[in-house]
């Protein structure tokens, strides 16, 4: 299977930017599209990005496009999601997923794996 692991997130100022990185290891042995989703506290987990193996295809919600780019280095294994001009409803905890399934951009039941979420907290 895949193993996804997140990194990169932290606390940054409303206005700030982070990069986060999600590595996969494991058995990556076809193409995968790999997705990010957040979670605030007390609220559902919400769609964020989603990005196909050639990257060709590039989905965002709507309350990060323009601010968010997702990206991805195959060479690696690894998706970023680069996050500029932060708010801080931005603040949840960030997980990757990711899926050997065609559509995109994949809804959430579709994904196969998930990282372990890495925390963004943005200040006021």
């Amino acid at each position: 299977q895949v193993q996804l692991v997140e990194s990169g997130g932290g606390l940054v100022q409303a206005g700030g930017s982070l990069r986060l990185s999600c590595a996969a290891s494991g058995r990556t042995s076809s193409s995968y599209a790999t997705g990010w989703f957040r979670q605030a506290p007390g609220k559902e987990r919400e769609f964020v990005a989603a990005i196909s193996w050639s990257g060709g295809s590039r989905n965002y919600a709507d309350s990060v496009k323009g601010r968010f780019t997702i990206s991805r280095d195959n060479a690696k294994n690894t998706v970023y999601l680069q996050m500029n001009s932060l708010k801080p409803e931005d603040t949840a905890v960030y997980y990757c997923a990711a899926t050997y399934r065609a559509t995109m951009p994949p809804p959430y039941w579709q994904y196969d794996y998930w990282g372990q979420g890495t925390q963004v907290t943005v200040s006021s």
